[in-house]
Parts: C-alpha cells; structure tokens; sequence
C-alpha cells in the first residue's frame, strides 16, 4: 500500500509540473511567438499608451464621438463580468433602458428624424461588443460631424474606411470598431 501511495504523489508530482506549468509556459511562448497582438489582448496604444482594446467596447457620450452598444455589465464594460441582460423584449427594465437611449440619442441629435438603428438602443449578447453596424454609424454621422466642424462627406468617409466586413465574405455582418473609429477621428481633427 506504501508503494501505491508513493507512485501516486510522484505521479500527481509529474503530471502538476506538465499541466501546472510546462504546459502553459509552452503555451503562452508559442502564442507570443505566433501571435502576439492577440496574446496579449489586442490593445490599441496611442502616444506609446494603451487606450483600451479593439476587443472590448468602451463607453463614449460626447456628441464628437461615435456611441457604441449599451452595455449589459456592472459597471459598464467590465472585461471581468461580461454578461447579456437576460432580459426579454417584454420585460419593462428593457423597454425602459430602450426608451431611455433612444431618447438620448434623439436629445443629443434633435434634427435627425431617422429610426434609430437596433443595435444603438440595445446591449449586445457579452455587454462587451465593441462594433456597430454600419447603419449605426451612418445614424451618428451627422451629429459627430456637426459637432467635429467637419464635412460629413468626410465623417461617412472614415465610416466606410473603417468597416470592416464580413468574415470571409460570409460570416457575420459587416461591424464598425467605435473605438478605432473614434481615434481616427481624433487623428483628422488633429491634421484639420
């Protein structure tokens, strides 16, 4: 019974140091080897530091920048607790928070008569989703434009440059990063 205890505590001994931590050294060197933008969270740095990543949505309400998707977490945004709402179209917490964006979104741009796009006035399936749709983004054009002092010609302009498609062509739906797009626009406001 002693040997069959001791061939166990070298074997947990063994196999803790293969899967405790040859495994993930192994791991984390290949993936920085191979990928390291994505290793290390796909940030986005701007003067040498990291203003967030194109990941993870962040939370703009300034009417010069582009408004992502609400988000479902506590607080907003939070990597640490990604989560839906959960909450079904006839629940009144929903119907309220609907109401609400839409209303600020309305205040915020008074002269724009358009429905406004879904994905504007509802959180995504994580609370995290960094993308609009391109509708989204057409929505806001005006408003940031107008706020910006820029032509809007020139806003739709970085619209459309910063649309990314569908994945291979067929997956998904063509998506809007708010943050990338929201830098480079301040990049343009800088040059102007």
């Amino acid at each position: 019974m002693l040997t069959q205890l001791l061939i166990s505590i070298r074997l947990l001994a063994v196999f803790t140091v293969l899967t405790g931590i040859a495994y993930p050294v192994a791991m984390t060197a290949v993936a920085q080897a191979v990928f390291p933008a994505q290793a290390n969270g796909n940030l986005v740095s701007k003067n040498g530091k990291a203003v967030g990543s194109w990941l993870i949505g962040q939370p703009f309400s300034d009417p010069k920048y582009f408004w992502g998707r609400l988000s479902a977490t506590t607080p907003a945004f939070n990597g640490a607790s990604s989560s839906g709402s959960n909450l079904g179209p006839l629940n009144p917490i929903l119907q309220t928070a609907v109401h609400n964006r839409v209303a600020a979104l309305r205040t915020a741009d008074p002269s724009n008569t358009e429905l406004v796009p879904v994905d504007l006035a509802t959180a995504s399936g994580s609370g995290l989703d960094p993308h609009i749709s391109p509708a989204a983004a057409a929505y806001q054009a005006g408003r940031v434009a107008r706020a910006r002092g820029l032509p809007e010609s020139v806003v739709r302009g970085l619209v459309a440059r910063y649309t990314q498609p569908r994945a291979f062509g067929l997956l998904g739906e063509p998506g809007v990063n708010v943050l990338l797009l929201n830098l480079a626009l301040d990049e343009l406001s800088l040059t102007t």
